[in-house]
């Protein structure tokens, strides 16, 4: 499979589990429900990745987890807020850069369409 299949899988899994739960619910629920429905489609799903931060050459562990991987190629941040801003776009172009990865889906499931919550981010 390449990336625009899972990309597309991603979507869709998206899509359904959102006009199942709708707009209100924890960001933890969200995650919850879409590796439950990544998984049924298939799909290897990592929750929660811990991305370690390497500063001069050094590995330091400060915390930072990335909310899913998909099949060890897209990186998914799950955001349960008003508006998606510039910071939420900040952060996964981060994890990108830091994880050596190319593609993500940044996906806000607190909006009434979910078109108006997701986003493509490449690198």
């Amino acid at each position: 499979m390449d990336d625009e299949q899972i990309f597309k899988m991603l979507l869709d899994c998206s899509y359904r589990m959102h006009t199942r739960l709708g707009p209100g619910l924890l960001e933890s629920a969200y995650e919850t429900c879409l590796v439950f429905e990544l998984r049924k489609a298939g799909l290897h799903v990592e929750r929660q990745r811990s991305m370690p931060l390497v500063y001069e050459g050094e590995i330091l562990d400060v915390g930072y987890r990335i909310d899913l991987v998909v099949e060890s190629r897209i990186i998914v941040e799950i955001k349960s807020v008003e508006a998606l801003n510039d910071v939420h776009i900040a952060q996964i172009l981060t994890y990108l850069k830091l994880s050596k990865l190319h593609l993500g889906l940044l996906v806000n499931f607190n909006v009434s369409s979910l078109k108006k919550g997701i986003r493509r981010v490449i690198i």
